[in-house]
């Protein structure tokens, strides 16, 4: 499509700058009204406009690797950070090796009892509970049931912690009332 500014598509449009902002961040559905100007004034067809993007298939293929008696799948498809993972650790695995590296790591135990050593804590979380740590900190994490445990982990080499992006409940009900 063309390069043209919001200033520049209301110019020739007649269609005012903030109707072309919500249109452009989806605030706003277009009615044939708005488009058949946009698309006189860009030179393209109406269906480049409105015709939905192409969707991938959003599967993650899941491939698994061991290490350490350990099963890794990786859950992430993109090549940035965080990735996640789910890892499988065997109940044999319950020797503590603290080790150190640059990151930050948020776990979430699915199933089973998991052990983990962070600095001078040595805690036991069941399935439900979550952790998350800077990786800087000696650690150590590994089964304390009698079976394997089951765990999703987050690691970012960056150090960033995880973030929740929500809207306030407030932002939420008017945006559910507008619809």
């Amino acid at each position: 499509m063309k390069n043209v500014t919001l200033d520049e598509l209301a110019k020739e449009t007649g269609i005012s700058k903030s109707t072309l902002s919500r249109l452009e961040s989806g605030q706003r559905k277009p009615s044939l009204e708005l488009l058949l100007p946009i698309v006189a004034a860009l030179a393209v067809p109406l269906d480049e406009i409105v015709t939905s993007p192409r969707i991938e298939d959003p599967r993650v293929p899941q491939k698994s690797s061991r290490a350490d008696g350990r099963t890794l799948t990786r859950l992430s498809n993109h090549h940035g950070e965080p990735q996640a993972y789910k890892m499988t650790i065997p109940a044999t695995d319950r020797t503590p090796v603290l080790r150190t590296h640059e990151g930050y790591e948020w776990i979430y135990v699915l199933s089973g009892r998991l052990r983990l050593v962070l600095g001078e804590h040595d805690i036991v979380m069941a399935a439900g509970e979550a952790a998350e740590f800077d990786t800087k900190n000696p650690h150590w994490f590994g089964a304390a049931g009698t079976g394997p445990v089951e765990l999703l982990s987050m690691f970012g080499k960056h150090g960033e912690r995880i973030h929740l992006r929500a809207r306030s409940s407030a932002a939420l009900k008017s945006s559910v009332g507008t619809r």
